[in-house]
């Protein structure tokens, strides 16, 4: 990457600050472009999700493989259940999602609560195994809450084998006007089910998938001194990631813990963060780390800046670590501060092999938290940060109530916020389209087939607040 002018900024710059040049190009379409990272983790996709509490669980991590990204899952989840859910995400499916699965006597008020815990908003009653009818929201409505479902599901089921190729999935729910399709194995029993956006989405994306076929998940371990035990039980339930993670990435404790964990030989990319320097690069990368998550304070949640005026502009963060880490022939993952697809292909551009997202992807439907509804309406889940005083208490748990108390006195984030959901875009496929969409565009632009060759062709300048706001899009005229 290179600056317009081949000047250097003055100061440090946010994604907002920037923008990129378009250069001659080659590349005809954004089909071309082949996004999959170098940084050895073996996503198809630059896009992993924060690891917390209110954004990464099983659902966000089963359908963000499917498409090729990874997923994290938080530092303070006890290890039965990670272990658990590992071996959950890695026996989905590549192609059929996983369904909301109900017996013929449940109630219509137990189906409205689980139904919009999926984004294809229906769940399947199953006799046994085998299916025997559909719910929908729109099933349930006016109907008392206490009614069994086999009351009013619709049994005009479309029934495909689990060996139909995509395509010819859509075609049939096309020809049938229906909203999903339910897959099924020899014996006639439930494998999963299946969209048509979801049959489009499976000849675009490519999951991201380990050795033996499962779908990959990453693991969060803090770096107390429990670091090493932890790190060998993640290891043990098959997580193929791990990242040691801690809000000051660059200090002798995160040094020490990573280089524990390094004398382990994980088998798996050893990611750590968080830093904001070349210096603290460096040393993450000496000590053992393959990967160095880079973001102090860019993140919707956090609120470390305003209590400590310590942090750094992503974009500038992102290309000295980025620098530093390749100099070294290691990796980065821009944590924070992703709030359009654009942030994602100027982290790319400054070197990432990857942006961390968090807060965006919270306001899906595939996020942990409950969806609820504001007096408006308008559908939000909650989101809150990892240092706050909820993820504190949560934390703590297992404390005296008064070293909780003590704890609880010092946060640096938000314990409550609403993620409205967006209704054109209510799951995170949808946004995991719009934002390969414009990073594959970024691409064509650039002239470039991959995110290396972005960072390698991109041409950045450096522009004023007015600048950032003539390319923002009117909803109406002005």
């Amino acid at each position: 990457m290179r600056f317009l002018n081949d000047l250097g900024p003055a100061h440090d710059l946010t994604y907002d600050d920037v923008f990129m040049v378009p250069s001659r190009s080659d590349v005809a379409s954004r089909y071309d472009v082949d996004l999959a990272t170098a940084d050895g983790t073996g996503a198809t996709l630059p896009l992993v999700v924060s690891n917390m509490t209110a954004i990464a669980g099983r659902r966000m991590a089963e359908t963000v493989a499917r498409r090729g990204g990874l997923t994290v899952f938080p530092q303070d989840i006890p290890i039965p259940v990670v272990s658990e859910v590992v071996g959950w995400v890695k026996a989905r499916h590549h192609v059929f999602d996983t369904p909301i699965e109900l017996a013929p006597h449940q109630t219509v008020g137990e189906a409205l609560s689980l139904i919009p815990k999926r984004a294809h908003r229906a769940a399947v009653v199953l006799q046994g195994r085998r299916p025997v009818g559909l719910v929908a929201e729109a099933d349930c409505a006016e109907v008392d809450r206490f009614a069994q479902v086999k009351d009013v599901m619709s049994t005009d089921l479309v029934l495909i084998e689990a060996s139909t190729d995509p395509r010819t999935a859509f075609e049939r729910l096309d020809a049938a006007r229906a909203p999903l399709a339910v897959a099924v194995d020899e014996a006639g029993e439930l494998v999963g089910v299946l969209t048509r956006q979801g049959a489009l989405r499976a000849t675009l994306y490519s999951p991201a998938q380990d050795g033996a076929g499962g779908l990959l998940v990453a693991a969060a371990v803090g770096i107390g001194a429990d670091v090493v035990p932890r790190a060998k039980e993640l290891l043990a339930a098959g997580v193929d990631c791990l990242v040691l993670d801690t809000a000051h990435g660059h200090q002798e404790r995160m040094l020490e813990a990573l280089r524990s964990v390094r004398a382990l030989d994980p088998g798996v990319p050893l990611v750590a963060g968080n830093v904001v320097s070349a210096a603290g690069t460096e040393d993450l990368v000496e000590a053992g780390a393959d990967i160095v998550k880079v973001g102090v304070g860019p993140g919707a949640m956090c609120t470390t800046r305003m209590m400590t005026g310590v942090g750094r502009p992503q974009f500038s963060a992102v290309l000295e670590c980025a620098a530093a880490a390749r100099a070294k022939g290691k990796h980065v993952w821009a944590d924070g501060g992703i709030r359009h697809p654009r942030d994602v292909a100027l982290a790319l551009a400054a070197g990432a092999s990857a942006a961390m997202v968090g807060s965006w992807f919270a306001g899906t439907h595939e996020s942990p938290g409950d969806l609820m509804q504001d007096a408006e309406g308008r559908a939000y889940k909650q989101s809150f940060g990892m240092a706050s005083a909820r993820a504190v208490a949560n934390r703590t748990a297992g404390e005296s109530a008064y070293d909780r108390a003590r704890k609880g006195l010092y946060e640096e984030g938000i314990s409550s916020s609403r993620m409205y959901l967006d209704p054109a875009r209510p799951g995170v496929e949808d946004l995991i389209d719009e934002i390969c969409s414009g990073v594959r565009s970024a691409c064509t632009y650039a002239g470039a087939r991959s995110p290396e060759e972005l960072h390698e062709r991109a041409v950045v300048g450096i522009q004023s607040a007015a600048g950032f706001h003539e390319g923002r899009p009117l909803t109406s005229s002005w």
